[in-house]
């Protein structure tokens, strides 16, 4: 079969999982990359960033017509964010192939851990916190009430005011923008959305109710990995013989996914899921500390 038929399925299935699972392409599309077709760390880490942006530009638009995502927060957020994904990429081009591998194996234990978790939890948790990019957002539910004190009446407040929502006060904005900067650089370096650190950042940190926090990071997403696509793409760090195909498959298999979602026992695929990435976590190691398959 033609390599590029073979990446078009690989990215169709890597989509229906990230789906399926409330992840991205972007956890999935590196190691499959670097596997399967012995594409550098590197240039496997810029091809899942545009396979990011065509995922969260799927799911953008939905977020916004439905109102969940707070756009004014998204946007103040992302400047640090956008910040940090520059620099991310600078430094990544600066780093030995193995280090990156080994950092993204480390990604994968964490986010098996977390699947694993999840799967032995209640049944209503359906996604990791801060999945990435789902191009099938949930549909419309109450709004969580979260409320806080209410600011004081300065020019600050009124600040505050304007990024918090209806129903929920935000706060310690300045380490929400510590978070978002040092979700730039995650992102830039492993070729994932960044949503792994911004969802918990505006949940726990920020007081932003959860649903909120995964649409606003939906959006915000794909403007990181488009900053940081836009360095390794000026560093000649994407082919796009590979991003090609692969992004579009994808985009296919997150479409998919979303139709079939509900005829599938979650928990049972993660499980399965939780074995996939666990082995990949070790080959990914093994690359990392030099051996050959």
């Amino acid at each position: 079969m033609d390599v590029g038929l073979l990446m078009l399925a690989g990215g169709i299935a890597t989509g229906i999982f990230g789906s399926l699972l409330g992840l991205g392409g972007g956890i999935l599309i590196v190691p499959f990359l670097t596997l399967v077709f012995g594409l550098p760390v590197r240039e496997a880490v810029g091809v899942s960033l545009v396979c990011v942006i065509v995922t969260s530009g799927a799911s953008a638009g939905v977020y916004l017509q439905r109102n969940v995502a707070n756009l004014r927060l998204g946007m103040v957020l992302e400047l640090f964010t956008a910040i940090g994904a520059v620099a991310g990429g600078a430094i990544a081009f600066l780093l030995d192939e193995r280090l990156l591998a080994g950092l993204f194996a480390g990604l994968l234990v964490y986010v098996a851990l977390t699947m694993l978790r999840r799967a032995t939890a209640s049944p209503s948790s359906d996604a990791l916190p801060g999945g990435e990019a789902d191009a099938s957002p949930p549909p419309p539910s109450p709004m969580p009430v979260e409320r806080a004190s209410a600011a004081p009446a300065t020019t600050q407040g009124t600040f505050m005011d304007r990024l918090s929502g209806p129903d929920y006060q935000i706060g310690r904005l300045r380490t929400g923008a510590a978070g978002s900067l040092f979700a730039g650089v995650v992102s830039a370096l492993l070729g994932i959305g960044g949503g792994i650190v911004k969802v918990p950042v505006m949940n726990l940190v920020m007081g932003v109710p959860l649903r909120v926090a995964t649409a606003t990071s939906n959006l915000m997403i794909g403007i990181t990995a488009s900053t940081s696509a836009i360095v390794y793409l000026l560093r000649g760090g994407i082919d796009p013989f590979v991003a090609g195909p692969t992004a579009v498959g994808v985009f296919i298999g997150a479409t998919l996914g979303s139709r079939t979602a509900h005829r599938i026992d979650l928990r049972v695929l993660r499980f399965l899921f939780v074995a996939v990435l666990v082995y990949t976590a070790f080959e990914m190691a093994r690359r990392a500390a030099g051996a050959t398959a």
